[in-house]
């Protein structure tokens, strides 16, 4: 949360220019973040003047030690340097005590700096923090773990239901929403949708709907609509990064023009029961959050932010209650009437007094949705947890952050505070960092009271903030876990969202790396493994599973045991002969995060070649007047770097040089026989000796 009364707050903003300061000790956290993962990013790019809707999805490994790999992302925006396709990056992170870390992703382009927030799940949430002297990019965005088993086009297969929003080249806002079934192999069939086109809520009749995963080491594809929307033709095509197999994240990767707004959302599985979506699907209490903008008095369009708690019967019949900041007023309504209808297929259309929306059902009490009028409200519902909530319910360590900023002078922010729980007025304090548009302050404190309710809308609280210049919001609560709120004096409103953080500032221990030494060895012989954990295993150890790819040519034992307070531990591997060089890969996991290292098991060497023979030709000569030819043979080709075979004579009247080369490959070579005139006949035993073993032959030198 940030001090909710922005516009004053940023008069005392502090100019930090591209550098986010004030973590306190940071690193010790950084085993948090460690593996693979997705992520999605909604911005805007320019100034207070001139700015235009920009967007980002990718993915990177995380080491767990503070260090991005495998970095790749796409970008799409208005104008020049925005729109980059599958950009590699590296880069770096720290995460604090208190789990608020920072991070810069470095490419060609140069570098892009991040705070952020971590969660209980291991997922984060993160802003940028470049803009400065009121220019730049704002924008935040969630950061996922991400399944690389799941980075094949056959993996996407099933029900899915999708939603996006955005803005064209002139800032008109649109939303699409729906659904498909995919069945692995590309084809997206019984694809239905509607589209928010610049305030006109249009059916989508699809013609063509395909994907392809393109990438299976980055878990990168696209995915392509062909449609009809008021009788006009569209089309759409999107980038996206897969998280799971149930959920990737979807940026729309068409130039933005008048005609083609840039969408960013998400596509996740679809829960149908058993016969299809009926009225039941929506049954209970759902928290709905979503963001628009509105045109005001002055002309000048403006956020607008709502959210409340929808409740339904099951029947067709609801009532929503909700507090919206809407042309920078707060407003609220409680328990409007409406009705509603749902299709087998999941679409909900949804009246509520002179209102319509219209919704996709995820499962059941979970949706998205968006308003058909001229604000372009979209976002999602989600199903309020089962009890009644109080402030005990909102206690623990939070993360938070603004999403889905819908104007430049929106100041995003991303923070970590505790919530005491007390009754009647509950406490939170804790931190967060800013990325405004006149630059990123870090490190600010924030305090603020808080009272949630049970009745007469469940879950619905005030939040008052006593740090900075203050505030007023309205939460809902939609688990203990999570809960979302609104600002009510930001003129710049957007959609707040708190998830549970880590408890403590002790991350568990995570798996580091995985090495072999030696990392090549001969078929038969064996190789010792060690696997190396980020800090100490806990009590009762860390057990990390082991396997092998290629079971022939090396084993490995189903698991090695970390012992309590170690950090390493190792094993052996075995290997049998392999009729060629064969590269095996090693694979440790441990806590959800896998690393590999790679075995060459190499061919048994034949046996180094012998000498079979020497002979001479002629084998008898006149001395000091005729020579003979020698030549030694191998009984295999010399092997790499050839055979030096040594000579010698036993007679001082036939010569011979101190050795010969066999080149590699090769299995013979000769040599000359000098000799010398004698008085009278006599022989020479020539000798030829490689590898221990040797052979003669004798000349017969005459007078």
């Amino acid at each position: 949360m940030r001090n909710l009364n922005i516009l004053v707050m940023l008069c005392f903003m502090l100019f930090f220019g591209t550098a986010v300061q004030g973590q306190s000790t940071s690193g010790v956290n950084d085993a948090e973040l460690n593996g693979n993962y997705a992520f999605s990013f909604s911005g805007i790019r320019g100034n207070a003047s001139v700015s235009s809707v920009f967007a980002a999805v990718g993915r990177f490994t995380a080491d767990g030690a503070g260090n991005i790999t495998n970095g790749e992302l796409d970008t799409n925006g208005v104008g020049a340097g925005t729109n980059f396709v599958a950009q590699a990056f590296t880069g770096t992170y720290s995460i604090g005590a208190d789990h608020r870390g920072v991070m810069t992703f470095t490419g060609p382009g140069g570098s892009l700096k991040f705070a952020f927030a971590m969660l209980a799940s291991g997922n984060a949430h993160f802003i940028e923090t470049d803009a400065s002297g009121g220019a730049g990019t704002i924008g935040s965005g969630t950061i996922e773990k991400a399944d690389s088993s799941a980075y094949g086009t056959a993996r996407i297969a099933g029900d899915y239901a999708f939603g996006a929003a955005g803005f064209d080249n002139a800032n008109n806002r649109a939303a699409i929403e729906g659904r498909f079934t995919s069945n692995g192999t590309g084809t997206l069939s019984s694809a239905a949708g509607d589209v928010n086109a610049y305030g006109t809520d249009y059916p989508m009749t699809f013609s063509a709907a395909n994907y392809t995963v393109s990438n299976t080491a980055t878990g990168r594809g696209t995915m392509h609509f062909t449609f009809t929307f008021g009788g006009a033709p569209g089309s759409l095509n999107f980038v996206l990064y897969i998280v799971n197999a149930g959920k990737f994240f979807a940026m729309e990767s068409d130039a933005v023009t008048t005609a083609t707004p840039l969408l960013n959302g998400a596509v996740v599985q679809q829960q149908t029961p058993t016969g299809g979506f009926t009225n039941s699907s929506l049954n209970g209490n759902m928290v709905i959050y979503l963001t628009g903008l509105s045109a005001c008095g002055s002309g000048s369009e403006v956020p607008k932010a709502v959210a409340g708690l929808l409740t339904s019967n099951g029947a067709g019949a609801l009532s929503l209650t909700y507090d919206e900041n809407y042309c920078r007023a707060p407003n609220s309504v409680t328990s409007a009437a409406g009705t509603y209808s749902v299709a087998a297929n999941g679409r909900a259309a949804i009246a509520i007094g002179g209102y319509r929306l219209v919704a996709y059902l995820v499962k059941v009490n979970q949706v998205f949705l968006f308003v058909s009028d001229s604000n372009v409200l979209f976002g999602p519902g989600e199903p309020q947890a089962a009890g009644s909530f109080t402030n005990s319910t909102l206690k623990g360590s939070y993360a938070g952050f603004a999403t889905n900023p819908a104007d430049f002078e929106v100041a995003v922010f991303s923070s970590v505070f505790t919530a005491d729980g007390a009754t009647p007025t509950g406490s939170m304090t804790g931190m967060e960092d800013l990325g405004a548009p006149n630059g990123p302050v870090s490190g600010e404190a924030f305090k603020a009271t808080y009272s949630i309710s049970p009745s007469p809308t469940d879950g619905r609280g005030t939040m008052t903030v006593t740090s900075g210049t203050g505030g007023n919001a309205l939460v809902y609560m939609i688990s203990p876990s999570k809960f979302v709120g609104i600002s009510l004096n930001d003129p710049n409103p957007a959609i707040l969202v708190f998830d549970l953080a880590p408890s403590s500032s002790t991350a568990s221990p995570s798996l580091s790396s995985v090495a072999l030494n030696p990392a090549s060895v001969v078929g038969g012989n064996s190789s010792m493994g060690t696997v190396t954990l980020s800090g100490p295993a806990p009590a009762g150890g860390a057990q990390v599973a082991l396997s092998s790819s290629n079971t022939t040519a090396a084993r490995v034992p189903a698991s090695v045991a970390v012992a309590t307070g170690a950090t390493s531990a190792t094993f052996t591997i075995s290997t049998s002969a392999v009729a060629a060089s064969t590269a095996v890969t090693i694979s440790a996991t441990y806590g959800g995060v896998s690393r590999t290292a790679l075995l060459t098991v190499q061919l048994v060497p034949p046996p180094a070649p012998t000498l079979t023979s020497l002979t001479l030709n002629p084998t008898s000569v006149v001395g000091g007047l005729q020579s003979s030819k020698g030549t030694v043979t191998l009984s295999a080709p010399a092997p790499a770097g050839g055979a030096q075979v040594t000579l010698s004579s036993s007679n001082g009247a036939a010569s011979v040089p101190s050795s010969v080369f066999i080149p590699a490959g090769a299995g013979s070579a000769s040599f000359t026989v000098n000799t010398s005139a004698v008085l009278t006949s006599t022989s020479a035993t020539i000798s030829a000796r490689y590898n221990g073993t040797t052979r003669t032959a004798t000349l017969e030198v005459l007078f």
